[in-house]
């Protein structure tokens, strides 16, 4: 990811000083319309820039920009990164980095390699944040973009490098403590909103939009719920990984004990003989440690499944309540049917 984010900001590993996030709406139409493009091209996943400024405890976002294409390799991100800031500046848009952006498929964007980034964006830019759109429900009708931080204690798990059980423990970091959810606004200038209420009043009823009234929720339930069981059974085989590392810990530690045990018969044998007990050996070198499987897999699929399962409480309520809207049209339906069967 870029590294025109490296300013010279000091980074600090306080709590949050970003309590909401403002977004133009003409930023929102910019990230829909990169992430659907490249959602319908099938090119993978998109992610972008964003850029802004911090005013006190609200950081506003006024411009993006979507990263080159990973298929594209005569494109280096840093250069592409550095002209299009220096050329944003020259036309006086606001070209401070504060944040990156990323697609995602019903909620399903956690992995190692989307933590790399934000800890590296956060470590540079303190106030930086990483936004999640949701192309899938927003095809339903439901607008899905939300803005993540990492928590203290994840930085500090990360610049520490060490995913050891021990170390997960003593900084007492759980998957849903490894990111933080800002709240976010979307705001329009006057002269938008006038746009927008005067395009709303010429638009014919049959404009478009009956997809979003679509009731057939039983593909995006079975997708989900699939993801779901994907992540549960990838969480059972790191389960599976841990459980025999314990019992490889427990199986030499017995091997340990019977071996001293042994030794110090040996050397009371001998004392007794009048003889002298054989020297104490270095156990660690005999023995040695067996090395613990890295807790970062299973606390990131341990937040997928949990996000997840959010994302299908949400959309189930959101679901059910077009079922109660639609509940007096089908009634309706059903009495003309009745009536029309009696003439």
């Amino acid at each position: 990811m870029s590294d025109s984010r490296n300013s010279s900001r000091k980074n600090t590993e306080n709590d949050s000083s970003i309590e909401v996030v403002q977004i133009d709406g003409l930023v929102i139409m910019k990230l829909i319309k990169h992430c659907h493009e490249l959602e319908a091209s099938g090119t993978g996943i998109a992610q972008g820039a964003l850029l802004g400024l911090v005013a006190d405890t609200r950081l506003e976002i006024t411009h993006c920009f979507p990263f080159p294409s990973g298929t594209d390799e005569t494109i280096d991100d840093e250069d592409f990164q550095l002209t299009m800031m220096r050329r944003l500046r020259q036309v006086n848009v606001d070209h401070q980095h504060v944040g990156w952006y990323q697609s995602s498929q019903f909620g399903n964007f956690l992995s190692p390699q989307l933590l790399e980034s934000q800890f590296s964006y956060q470590t540079s830019i303190e106030e930086s944040v990483c936004l999640i759109f949701d192309t899938a429900k927003t095809a339903q009708g439901f607008l899905s973009v939300k803005a993540f931080r990492m928590t203290k204690e994840a930085i500090k798990m990360f610049k520490e490098g060490d995913f050891s059980p021990e170390a997960i423990k003593d900084l007492h970091i759980g998957f849903e403590t490894m990111f933080t959810q800002v709240p976010i606004i979307i705001k329009n200038s006057h002269l938008m909103n006038a746009l927008l209420l005067e395009m709303q009043d010429q638009l014919p009823l049959t404009a478009g939009g009956t997809q979003y009234l679509d009731l057939g929720t039983a593909h995006t339930l079975e997708t989900e719920l699939r993801a779901m069981m994907d992540a549960v059974d990838e969480l059972n085989q790191e389960s599976i990984k841990f459980n025999k590392h314990q019992n490889l810990v427990l199986k030499q530690y017995q091997e340990k004990t019977r071996w001293v045990q042994k030794r110090q018969l040996e050397n009371q044998a001998r004392i007794s003989r009048g003889e002298d007990p054989l020297p104490d050996e270095d156990l660690s070198k005999m023995f040695k440690t067996v090395g613990a499987p890295s807790r970062l897999n299973p606390l990131i699929l341990s937040g997928t499944i949990a996000h997840t399962a959010d994302e299908v409480s949400e959309f189930c309520s959101q679901s059910l309540a077009k079922l109660f809207v639609t509940e007096p049209l089908q009634n309706a339906k059903q009495s003309l049917g009745q009536a029309a069967s009696t003439m």
